[in-house]
Protein backbone atom coordinates (compact mmCIF):
# COMPACT_ATOMS: atom_id res chain seq x y z
CA UNK A 1 0.00 0.00 0.00
CA UNK A 2 1.57 3.44 -0.85
CA UNK A 3 2.14 6.21 1.99
CA UNK A 4 0.33 9.61 0.91
CA UNK A 5 2.93 11.88 1.23
CA UNK A 6 2.60 14.04 4.18
CA UNK A 7 3.05 18.03 3.19
CA UNK A 8 1.99 18.99 6.53
CA UNK A 9 5.68 17.99 8.03
CA UNK A 10 8.09 20.96 7.33
CA UNK A 11 10.70 19.82 9.93
CA UNK A 12 11.58 16.61 10.83
CA UNK A 13 13.94 15.31 13.82
CA UNK A 14 16.88 12.65 13.25
CA UNK A 15 18.31 10.60 15.88
CA UNK A 16 21.62 8.60 15.35
CA UNK A 17 24.14 8.66 18.36
CA UNK A 18 26.90 6.09 18.19
CA UNK A 19 28.80 4.78 16.56
CA UNK A 20 31.44 6.68 14.21
CA UNK A 21 30.11 4.59 11.49
CA UNK A 22 27.30 4.29 11.84
CA UNK A 23 26.80 7.91 12.31
CA UNK A 24 28.18 8.56 8.83
CA UNK A 25 26.33 6.06 7.27
CA UNK A 26 22.99 8.20 7.50
CA UNK A 27 25.24 11.04 5.67
CA UNK A 28 24.42 9.95 2.05
CA UNK A 29 20.73 9.38 3.16
CA UNK A 30 20.49 12.83 4.46
CA UNK A 31 22.32 14.34 1.90
CA UNK A 32 19.62 13.46 -0.62
CA UNK A 33 16.62 14.18 1.15
CA UNK A 34 18.17 17.50 1.83
CA UNK A 35 18.53 18.53 -2.00
CA UNK A 36 14.98 15.94 -2.74
CA UNK A 37 13.08 17.65 -0.60
CA UNK A 38 14.28 21.51 -0.02
CA UNK A 39 11.07 22.77 1.57
CA UNK A 40 12.17 20.26 4.59
CA UNK A 41 14.15 21.42 7.62
CA UNK A 42 16.09 18.50 9.28
CA UNK A 43 17.82 18.70 12.66
CA UNK A 44 19.97 16.13 13.07
CA UNK A 45 20.57 14.80 16.75
CA UNK A 46 23.85 13.05 17.63
CA UNK A 47 26.95 13.36 19.50
CA UNK A 48 28.89 16.34 19.24
CA UNK A 49 32.06 15.14 17.81
CA UNK A 50 30.18 14.02 14.25
CA UNK A 51 28.88 17.27 13.83
CA UNK A 52 31.26 18.01 10.85
CA UNK A 53 29.88 15.19 9.14
CA UNK A 54 26.89 17.39 8.53
CA UNK A 55 28.14 20.44 8.22
CA UNK A 56 27.44 20.47 4.21
CA UNK A 57 24.20 19.48 4.29
CA UNK A 58 21.78 22.12 3.46
CA UNK A 59 18.73 22.67 5.23
CA UNK A 60 20.33 21.14 8.03
CA UNK A 61 20.63 22.00 11.90
CA UNK A 62 22.99 19.92 14.14
CA UNK A 63 21.99 19.33 17.61
CA UNK A 64 24.57 17.92 19.87
CA UNK A 65 23.36 15.28 22.19
CA UNK A 66 24.89 16.03 26.03
CA UNK A 67 25.38 12.33 26.94
CA UNK A 68 27.08 13.49 30.45
CA UNK A 69 25.45 16.62 31.02
CA UNK A 70 22.15 17.71 30.62
CA UNK A 71 21.23 14.65 28.12
CA UNK A 72 21.42 12.35 31.13
CA UNK A 73 19.00 9.57 32.02
CA UNK A 74 15.48 10.17 31.80
CA UNK A 75 15.13 13.89 32.38
CA UNK A 76 17.91 14.59 30.32
CA UNK A 77 16.17 12.69 27.63
CA UNK A 78 12.90 14.63 28.65
CA UNK A 79 14.99 17.70 28.42
CA UNK A 80 15.83 16.51 25.03
CA UNK A 81 12.35 15.88 24.26
CA UNK A 82 11.19 19.40 25.39
CA UNK A 83 14.10 21.10 23.30
CA UNK A 84 13.22 19.11 20.46
CA UNK A 85 9.72 20.31 20.97
CA UNK A 86 10.33 23.48 21.12
CA UNK A 87 11.80 23.60 17.56
CA UNK A 88 8.20 22.94 16.43
CA UNK A 89 9.15 19.18 15.17
CA UNK A 90 6.45 17.72 12.88
CA UNK A 91 7.78 14.19 12.63
CA UNK A 92 10.89 12.15 14.74
CA UNK A 93 13.01 9.74 12.68
CA UNK A 94 14.77 6.92 14.69
CA UNK A 95 17.95 5.64 12.80
CA UNK A 96 18.80 3.99 16.34
CA UNK A 97 16.46 2.60 17.89
CA UNK A 98 17.79 2.06 21.23
CA UNK A 99 16.90 2.74 24.59
CA UNK A 100 17.36 6.61 24.41
CA UNK A 101 15.82 7.07 21.33
CA UNK A 102 12.76 4.47 21.49
CA UNK A 103 11.83 6.96 25.31
CA UNK A 104 12.03 10.09 23.01
CA UNK A 105 10.22 8.11 20.33
CA UNK A 106 7.37 7.52 22.32
CA UNK A 107 7.18 11.04 23.64
CA UNK A 108 6.75 12.63 20.49
CA UNK A 109 4.65 9.76 19.72
CA UNK A 110 2.55 10.35 23.02
CA UNK A 111 2.15 14.42 21.89
CA UNK A 112 0.47 12.95 18.34
CA UNK A 113 3.94 13.54 16.50
CA UNK A 114 4.36 10.96 13.33
CA UNK A 115 7.29 8.60 14.21
CA UNK A 116 8.84 6.02 12.16
CA UNK A 117 12.10 3.70 13.26
CA UNK A 118 14.52 1.97 11.61
CA UNK A 119 14.02 -1.66 11.28
CA UNK A 120 17.61 -3.64 11.81
CA UNK A 121 16.90 -6.63 10.80
CA UNK A 122 17.70 -8.87 13.77
CA UNK A 123 16.32 -12.28 12.53
CA UNK A 124 18.09 -12.27 9.21
CA UNK A 125 21.54 -10.87 10.63
CA UNK A 126 20.96 -13.74 13.08
CA UNK A 127 20.52 -16.47 10.51
CA UNK A 128 23.20 -14.66 8.39
CA UNK A 129 25.84 -15.17 11.69
CA UNK A 130 25.08 -18.58 13.28
CA UNK A 131 26.88 -21.42 13.13
CA UNK A 132 24.51 -24.45 11.73
CA UNK A 133 21.42 -23.39 9.81
CA UNK A 134 23.29 -20.57 8.24
CA UNK A 135 21.27 -18.61 5.60
CA UNK A 136 24.17 -16.82 3.50
CA UNK A 137 22.39 -14.31 1.51
CA UNK A 138 22.76 -9.98 1.22
CA UNK A 139 20.47 -8.45 3.65
CA UNK A 140 19.03 -5.51 2.76
CA UNK A 141 22.00 -2.19 3.45
CA UNK A 142 21.78 0.30 5.86
CA UNK A 143 21.36 3.10 3.72
CA UNK A 144 17.97 1.25 2.01
CA UNK A 145 16.61 0.80 6.00
CA UNK A 146 17.25 4.59 6.59
CA UNK A 147 15.44 5.35 3.33
CA UNK A 148 12.28 3.04 4.54
CA UNK A 149 12.06 5.28 7.76
CA UNK A 150 11.77 8.65 5.68
CA UNK A 151 9.28 6.59 3.00
CA UNK A 152 7.23 5.89 6.34
CA UNK A 153 7.19 9.78 7.30
CA UNK A 154 6.30 10.40 3.31
CA UNK A 155 9.45 11.44 2.08
CA UNK A 156 10.42 9.46 -0.84
CA UNK A 157 14.43 9.77 -1.89
CA UNK A 158 16.43 8.53 -4.47
CA UNK A 159 19.39 7.08 -3.94
CA UNK A 160 20.58 5.69 -7.12
CA UNK A 161 22.83 9.35 -8.25
CA UNK A 162 24.59 10.24 -5.39
CA UNK A 163 26.12 13.41 -5.02
CA UNK A 164 29.82 13.39 -3.66
CA UNK A 165 31.12 17.41 -2.00
CA UNK A 166 34.13 18.56 -3.54
CA UNK A 167 37.37 17.30 -1.89
CA UNK A 168 38.05 20.06 0.75
CA UNK A 169 40.50 22.70 1.21
CA UNK A 170 43.39 21.28 3.08
CA UNK A 171 44.32 23.70 6.26
CA UNK A 172 48.29 24.94 6.95
CA UNK A 173 48.73 22.70 9.39
CA UNK A 174 47.79 19.60 7.52
CA UNK A 175 49.81 20.86 4.25
CA UNK A 176 52.41 20.69 6.51
CA UNK A 177 52.22 17.28 7.24
CA UNK A 178 51.53 16.20 3.80
CA UNK A 179 52.67 18.85 1.60
CA UNK A 180 50.96 19.54 -1.61
CA UNK A 181 49.85 16.79 -3.58
CA UNK A 182 51.64 17.23 -6.59
CA UNK A 183 51.32 14.11 -8.93
CA UNK A 184 51.90 12.14 -5.92
CA UNK A 185 48.83 8.77 -5.72
CA UNK A 186 47.15 9.66 -2.34
CA UNK A 187 46.48 6.45 -0.09
CA UNK A 188 44.78 6.39 3.39
CA UNK A 189 45.01 3.39 5.31
CA UNK A 190 42.73 2.08 8.16
CA UNK A 191 44.26 -0.97 10.14
CA UNK A 192 42.36 -0.69 13.18
CA UNK A 193 38.83 -1.43 13.93
CA UNK A 194 37.23 -2.40 17.96
CA UNK A 195 37.21 -5.41 17.89
CA UNK A 196 40.29 -7.49 16.75
CA UNK A 197 38.06 -10.09 14.72
CA UNK A 198 38.11 -7.28 11.93
CA UNK A 199 41.77 -6.29 12.09
CA UNK A 200 43.96 -7.82 9.47
CA UNK A 201 47.14 -9.24 11.62
CA UNK A 202 50.13 -6.74 12.23
CA UNK A 203 52.76 -8.37 9.98
CA UNK A 204 50.20 -8.99 6.92
CA UNK A 205 49.69 -4.90 6.98
CA UNK A 206 53.43 -4.42 7.29
CA UNK A 207 53.95 -6.58 4.44
CA UNK A 208 50.95 -4.67 2.52
CA UNK A 209 52.64 -1.17 3.07
CA UNK A 210 55.88 -2.14 1.77
CA UNK A 211 54.83 -3.03 -1.59
CA UNK A 212 52.53 -0.58 -1.43
CA UNK A 213 55.54 1.87 -0.50
CA UNK A 214 57.62 0.87 -3.38
CA UNK A 215 55.21 3.27 -6.00
CA UNK A 216 57.88 6.41 -6.46
CA UNK A 217 54.49 8.39 -7.03
CA UNK A 218 52.92 6.65 -3.79
CA UNK A 219 51.71 8.63 -0.46
CA UNK A 220 50.21 7.03 2.24
CA UNK A 221 48.63 8.21 5.66
CA UNK A 222 48.21 5.86 8.54
CA UNK A 223 44.88 7.03 10.04
CA UNK A 224 44.43 5.33 14.22
CA UNK A 225 44.40 7.13 17.46
CA UNK A 226 45.20 6.00 21.01
CA UNK A 227 49.00 5.23 22.13
CA UNK A 228 48.83 1.94 21.31
CA UNK A 229 47.82 1.97 17.70
CA UNK A 230 50.15 5.16 17.10
CA UNK A 231 53.58 2.84 18.20
CA UNK A 232 51.72 0.56 15.36
CA UNK A 233 51.81 2.83 12.82
CA UNK A 234 55.38 4.45 13.64
CA UNK A 235 56.55 1.12 13.07
CA UNK A 236 54.77 0.84 9.88
CA UNK A 237 56.40 4.02 8.47
CA UNK A 238 59.83 3.87 9.71
CA UNK A 239 61.77 2.06 6.88
CA UNK A 240 59.77 4.42 4.50
CA UNK A 241 59.90 8.23 3.64
CA UNK A 242 56.40 8.14 2.07
CA UNK A 243 54.39 6.55 4.91
CA UNK A 244 53.32 9.27 6.91
CA UNK A 245 51.41 8.42 10.43
CA UNK A 246 48.74 11.22 10.58
CA UNK A 247 47.39 9.97 13.84
CA UNK A 248 47.44 11.84 16.83
CA UNK A 249 49.01 15.47 14.64
CA UNK A 250 45.60 16.61 13.46
CA UNK A 251 42.09 17.26 14.69
CA UNK A 252 39.31 15.24 13.54
CA UNK A 253 38.06 17.47 10.89
CA UNK A 254 41.79 18.20 9.70
CA UNK A 255 41.08 14.42 9.06
CA UNK A 256 38.07 14.93 7.12
CA UNK A 257 39.90 17.38 4.88
CA UNK A 258 42.23 14.78 4.34
CA UNK A 259 40.03 11.95 3.93
CA UNK A 260 38.21 13.53 1.06
CA UNK A 261 41.61 14.52 -1.26
CA UNK A 262 42.42 10.85 -1.08
CA UNK A 263 42.31 8.98 -4.35
CA UNK A 264 41.66 5.66 -2.35
CA UNK A 265 41.46 4.60 1.28
CA UNK A 266 42.07 0.95 2.99
CA UNK A 267 40.03 0.10 5.86
CA UNK A 268 39.21 -2.35 7.83
CA UNK A 269 35.14 -2.70 8.52
CA UNK A 270 35.15 0.30 10.48
CA UNK A 271 34.42 3.92 10.88
CA UNK A 272 36.70 5.26 8.69
CA UNK A 273 35.67 3.14 5.70
CA UNK A 274 32.30 4.54 6.08
CA UNK A 275 33.68 8.35 6.38
CA UNK A 276 35.92 7.92 3.01
CA UNK A 277 32.85 6.24 1.18
CA UNK A 278 30.74 9.76 2.24
CA UNK A 279 33.11 11.80 -0.07
CA UNK A 280 32.91 9.21 -2.89
CA UNK A 281 36.60 7.88 -2.45
CA UNK A 282 37.00 4.69 -3.41
CA UNK A 283 37.26 2.75 -0.47
CA UNK A 284 38.59 -1.09 -0.43
CA UNK A 285 37.35 -3.33 3.00
CA UNK A 286 39.02 -5.80 4.65
CA UNK A 287 36.01 -8.31 6.05
CA UNK A 288 37.18 -10.78 8.62
CA UNK A 289 34.40 -12.12 11.23
CA UNK A 290 31.78 -9.90 9.28
CA UNK A 291 30.59 -9.90 6.12
CA UNK A 292 29.55 -6.99 3.67
CA UNK A 293 26.18 -9.47 3.28
CA UNK A 294 25.02 -7.92 6.26
CA UNK A 295 24.46 -4.42 4.86
CA UNK A 296 27.15 -2.49 6.30
CA UNK A 297 29.57 -2.23 3.29
CA UNK A 298 30.49 1.60 2.63
CA UNK A 299 28.06 3.38 0.90
CA UNK A 300 28.08 3.35 -3.49
CA UNK A 301 31.34 1.15 -3.34
CA UNK A 302 31.68 -1.44 -5.59
CA UNK A 303 30.89 -5.47 -4.48
CA UNK A 304 34.81 -6.25 -5.88
CA UNK A 305 35.85 -3.80 -3.15
CA UNK A 306 35.12 -5.31 -0.39
CA UNK A 307 38.00 -8.49 0.10
CA UNK A 308 36.46 -11.19 2.34
CA UNK A 309 38.41 -14.04 3.85
CA UNK A 310 37.74 -17.67 2.43
CA UNK A 311 34.43 -19.54 3.34
CA UNK A 312 35.57 -22.74 1.55
CA UNK A 313 38.28 -22.98 4.70
CA UNK A 314 36.15 -20.94 6.97
CA UNK A 315 32.39 -22.27 6.09
CA UNK A 316 30.77 -20.37 9.48
CA UNK A 317 31.65 -17.10 8.40
CA UNK A 318 30.70 -14.39 9.01
CA UNK A 319 30.59 -15.65 12.90
CA UNK A 320 28.98 -11.73 13.44
CA UNK A 321 27.41 -8.77 12.64
CA UNK A 322 29.84 -6.25 14.67
CA UNK A 323 32.86 -8.20 15.35
CA UNK A 324 32.53 -8.82 18.92
CA UNK A 325 31.71 -12.62 18.85
CA UNK A 326 34.43 -15.23 18.58
CA UNK A 327 34.68 -18.76 17.42
CA UNK A 328 37.46 -20.79 18.03
CA UNK A 329 39.46 -22.03 15.09
CA UNK A 330 39.03 -18.79 12.99
CA UNK A 331 41.32 -16.65 14.55
CA UNK A 332 43.78 -16.37 11.28
CA UNK A 333 40.43 -16.02 8.82
CA UNK A 334 42.13 -12.70 7.58
CA UNK A 335 45.17 -14.91 6.54
CA UNK A 336 43.54 -15.79 3.63
CA UNK A 337 43.68 -12.04 2.55
CA UNK A 338 46.58 -11.80 0.78
CA UNK A 339 48.63 -8.79 0.87
CA UNK A 340 49.22 -9.11 -2.77
CA UNK A 341 45.66 -9.18 -3.67
CA UNK A 342 45.26 -5.87 -1.92
CA UNK A 343 48.02 -4.13 -3.03
CA UNK A 344 46.49 -5.24 -6.81
CA UNK A 345 43.06 -4.27 -6.13
CA UNK A 346 44.51 -0.64 -5.09
CA UNK A 347 46.75 -0.78 -8.05
CA UNK A 348 43.74 -1.14 -10.36
CA UNK A 349 41.84 1.34 -8.54
CA UNK A 350 44.55 3.65 -9.04
CA UNK A 351 44.78 3.63 -12.55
Amino acid sequence: MAIPLLHNIKHIAVIRLSAMGDVAMTVPVLRALAKQHPELKITMVSRPFYKPFFDEIPNLDFLAFDAKGKHKGFFGLLKLFLELKALHIDAFADLHDVLRSKIIRNLFALSAIKTAAVDKGKSEKSALTRTKNKIFKPLTPMAQRHLKVFETLGFTTDLSKPEFPLAKDLSPEVLEITEPKSGFKWIGIAPFAQHDSKVYHVDLMQQTIALLARGRNHKIFLFGGGKSEIEILNNFSKDFENVIVIAGKITFEQELQLISNLDVMLSMDSGNAHIAAIYGIPTITLWGATHPFAGFAPFGQAQENALVSDREHYPKLPTSVYGNKYVEGYEDVMRTILPETIVEKIKTILK
